[in-house]
C-alpha cells in the first residue's frame, strides 16, 4: 500500500497528473490502477479525472509483483531485419501467455533476443498471427508497430500465403477442392470452435498429395485465418486430422499406430511483401522430425 497526501501547491490539478508526478509512475499506469479500483481518495473509490484537494489522502493499493516467467526454449530464426522476423515455432509451445498459465511461451522466447511491436498489446507484443500449441512451422513476427500494422493489414487483404502440411483420415475422391463453411465458437463447448451459421465465412483450400491405405496427405492453403479452421474444416468434410483429439473424432487410434503425439499439421510456407520494404518474402520449412517419421509409418513419401 502507498500513501501519499496532497499539498497545497498541488490543489487543483488532475489525480492521474498528480500520482504519476508525485510517486514517479507512468501515468497510464495510473490511469490502470484508478479504472481497476486500486485508487483511493480519502477511502472512497478515484476517478482519474478527479481535481485533488490540498489535504486528502491518497491510497494506492499496488498490485502484487508478477513472478518472474521461465526462458523460453531457444527458437530458430528463419529471417530477422530490423522491422520483423520469420520463425519456426516447435509444436507444444504457447504463441502467448493466457490468464493462469506458468508455462513458457514463444513470445517469453523471442522478448529475450528481439524487440517486440507492442502495439499488439502487452501479453502478446509482436504476434500478427497464431499457430495451435501442437501445430509447428513458420510464423511471422513483428518487431516495430510499423510492421505489425503492416502485417496485420496484409493479413485482412488476404495477401500473406499461408499453406500447411496435414495428414487426414480417409481417402478422398477427388485430387483438391475446397472448403467453405462459417466458423464459430460452439455453443456445445465454449472452448472449441465448429461450423455454425453464425460464424465468420472461412475458406480452406486442399490438395492431396498422396493416398496411403487409411490416410491421406494433404497441402492444404488457408484463404482465410479463423481459429483451427483447418482442423474444423477436415473434421467437417469427414477427414479429420490424424492426431486431432478435438475434433478428431474416432481417429485417434491412427495417431497411436503412427506413433504421433499431437495432431498432424504444420505451417510449411509463407509468402508475403515485407510491409517496409515492398520485398517478396518466401520461406519453406520441413516437417518436424516427429511428423516425418508419422508420415513413414503411415507408408507415406512425404513429397509436398
Amino acid at each position: 500500500m502507498t500513501l501519499l497526501v496532497v499539498d497545497a501547491g498541488a490543489e487543483g490539478s488532475r489525480l492521474d497528473v498528480w500520482i504519476a508526478q508525485a510517486s514517479g509512475r507512468v501515468r497510464t499506469d495510473v490511469q490502470r490502477l484508478i479504472a481497476s479500483g486500486r485508487v483511493r481518495v480519502d477511502g472512497g473509490l478515484a476517478v482519474k479525472s478527479m481535481r485533488v484537494v490540498a489535504g486528502q489522502s491518497i491510497q494506492i493499493a499496488d498490485p502484487e509483483p508478477e513472478a518472474v516467467r521461465p526462458p523460453g526454449p531457444e527458437i530458430e530464426l528463419r529471417y530477422e531485419d530490423e522491422h520483423l522476423a520469420v520463425v519456426n515455432k516447435p509444436a507444444g509451445l504457447v504463441v502467448h501467455a493466457a490468464p493462469g498459465s506458468r508455462a513458457p511461451t514463444l513470445v517469453d522466447s523471442l522478448s529475450a533476443r528481439m524487440p517486440l511491436a507492442p502495439a499488439a498489446g502487452p501479453t502478446r507484443p509482436g504476434i500478427v498471427h497464431r499457430l495451435d500449441k501442437g501445430t509447428s512451422g513458420l510464423m511471422i513476427v513483428a518487431k516495430t508497430d510499423r510492421a505489425y500494422h503492416g502485417l496485420l493489414s496484409a493479413m485482412k487483404e488476404r495477401r500473406i500465403e499461408k499453406v500447411y502440411l496435414t495428414l487426414v483420415e480417409g481417402a478422398f475422391s477427388v485430387a483438391r477442392g475446397r472448403i467453405e463453411a462459417p466458423v464459430g465458437r460452439s455453443s456445445k463447448k465454449p472452448t472449441s470452435m465448429a461450423i455454425t451459421p453464425g460464424g465468420r465465412p472461412s475458406a480452406t483450400e486442399f490438395e492431396v498429395l498422396e493416398t496411403l491405405d487409411e490416410v491421406s496427405y494433404l497441402r492444404v492453403r488457408l484463404l482465410t485465418g479463423r481459429t483451427h479452421q483447418i482442423r474444423v474444416h477436415l473434421a467437417h468434410i469427414k477427414h479429420p486430422v490424424v492426431g486431432d483429439t478435438r475434433y478428431g473424432g474416432g481417429a485417434e487410434h491412427l495417431a497411436e499406430k503412427f506413433g504421433l503425439k499431437r495432431p498432424f499439421l504444420h505451417a510449411s510456407e509463407l509468402r508475403f511483401l515485407h510491409p517496409v520494404t515492398s520485398e517478396e518474402l518466401h520461406f519453406e520449412q520441413p516437417l518436424a522430425e516427429d511428423l516425418q517419421s508419422a508420415l513413414r509409418a503411415a507408408g507415406g513419401s512425404g513429397r509436398s
